[in-house]
């Protein structure tokens, strides 16, 4: 069986639609010629190659792009969280493949070699990518090859030829170094408070007690949390590594239990702890309050923009927005900007100082291919006996 076309229906006075033919039968795409009927083919095409077992034969073979369709939904199914949302891993991977659509998305798979991949690095680079964010953007590009020869779309021929292009070292490359990342100061950490909300106030004090990940946080439920003990625990569902099997728990002291109470008080198990919209709401209110002339009732339509951000605003901080609320309060308070991450890094140099390095790695759940399960309830009595000293 040959790959199917993309087809176009003729209408008179009307759009052409794109369509195509499979076993006499016309599945349509949309209208022709439009980005939303090409994205369709493409996933309809790289799941019947996947579906009827097609060979990757030269005339049977398909685009980057259609390839792309097909490992996206894969990506996100393997890399995302269990609620179905996107996070961690599958949102690292969008921007470069979005990058490999822009430059090889009309190339065929077969014909994706290593020229093609230093170039796809030499754009990143040129697009201001420090070594180690190009490194790791390539490294994700062999696995999107690696997965098509696991899948029988490619020979195994093509990813191997990739795995030659060998990653950039330091001093070798005009690709920037990272810039290490370094300890927020207590009291840029304190000027912040006037200009953040209640709840990102929680965050940032929540993080500096836990050592934990912004996004580790931003979600977290009341649901989530084992409060049968001295010290509360949070074995999440998801996190950064959890594809590749580890396990991750939070503690909670004394300390962050008292900022977890502010927050699950009168609010239903599964509720989201840390509320953007409610921060949105106590803020208008507050402001209202403080008003002192009459508020005056404009009969004037509300814009179509402010009606967006409205529908735009979620339930939950992302570490995005949450990344951005610390930015603003920076600017407002006239010092330099910190972000959320430098939070994690704050918990960890106290912890290594105090503790030891192995505490801090038992804490911020870092993990070596040497760990064993024996060695994991170790972790568990360690972590405890720290976090019962930090309070």
């Amino acid at each position: 069986m040959r790959k199917p076309g993309y087809r176009r229906q003729r209408r008179k006075n009307r759009i052409d639609l794109a369509f195509i033919e499979v076993d006499g039968q016309r599945i349509y795409l949309g209208d022709y010629g439009s980005d939303e009927s090409r994205r369709e083919y493409r996933r309809l095409v790289a799941e019947l190659l996947v579906s009827r077992g097609m060979p990757a034969a030269p005339e049977q073979s398909i685009t980057v792009a259609e390839l792309l369709e097909l490992y996206r939904s894969y990506a996100m199914e393997y890399y995302g969280a269990a609620d179905g949302s996107s996070k961690g891993e599958f949102e690292s991977l969008k921007p470069v493949l979005k990058v490999l659509e822009e430059l090889y998305g009309h190339t065929d798979i077969a014909d994706f070699g290593p020229r093609a991949l230093k170039a796809l690095r030499e754009l990143l680079i040129d697009r201001g990518g420090s070594r180690k964010y190009v490194n790791q953007n390539i490294g994700r590009i062999k696995r999107l090859f690696k997965w098509a020869v696991s899948e029988e779309m490619l020979d195994p021929a093509v990813f191997h030829s990739l795995q030659a292009v060998e990653g950039l070292r330091a001093g070798r490359t005009r690709a920037r170094e990272t810039d290490p990342v370094r300890v927020v100061s207590q009291s840029s950490i304190d000027a912040v408070e006037p200009y953040v909300s209640r709840q990102v106030w929680g965050l940032i004090r929540l993080q500096l007690l836990t050592g934990a990940r912004p996004g580790e946080v931003v979600g977290l439920r009341a649901s989530d949390l084992d409060t049968r003990g001295e010290i509360w625990t949070c074995r999440l569902s998801f996190h950064k590594t959890a594809y590749r099997g580890h396990v991750r728990t939070l503690y909670f002291g004394p300390k962050a239990q008292e900022v977890l109470k502010e927050f699950m008080a009168d609010r239903p198990l599964n509720a989201v702890l840390f509320s953007a919209s409610e921060a949105v709401a106590e803020s208008r209110a507050k402001r209202r309050a403080m008003r002192k002339t009459p508020l005056k009732y404009d009969k004037r339509p509300r814009s179509k923009r402010r009606k967006s951000l409205r529908r735009k605003l979620g339930e939950s901080y992302s570490v995005r927005s949450y990344s951005r609320a610390i930015g603003r309060a920076c600017e407002k308070a006239g010092i330099s900007r910190w972000t959320a991450n430098q939070l994690r890094h704050n918990a960890a140099t106290y912890i290594r100082r105090e503790f030891g390095l192995d505490a801090a790695r038992v804490i911020l759940g870092h993990k070596s291919a040497a760990i064993t399960e024996v060695y994991a309830e170790m972790d568990r009595e360690k972590a405890i006996k720290v976090i019962e000293l930090i309070g």
